[in-house]
């Protein structure tokens, strides 16, 4: 089976390489290089706050009309 992403693979040999060689001269030279944790994937998310700010309000929806009051609207509209 032919890759999709053989040339991306060939692309970036290069800079593999490349990158192992800058490693392997920090070792020559005395450095060292740990292996730390791995970063978590999905963070928690942030903490919301307790805070309620008085002005902020809530903008809640009418409750619609009922059957009756449109009715009622109707017959009004209709005797003008």
């Amino acid at each position: 089976m032919i890759s999709n992403l053989r040339s991306d693979i060939e692309f970036r040999r290069e800079k593999a390489l490349e990158l192992s060689f800058q490693v392997q001269q920090h070792l020559a030279a005395g450095g060292k290089y740990t292996i730390g944790k791995s970063p978590v994937i999905n963070p928690d998310p942030a903490k919301r706050s307790e805070k309620i700010d008085p002005e902020t309000i809530l903008k809640r929806r009418k409750p619609p009309i009922s059957r009756a009051e449109r009715n009622a609207l109707r017959k009004l509209a209709e005797a003008l």
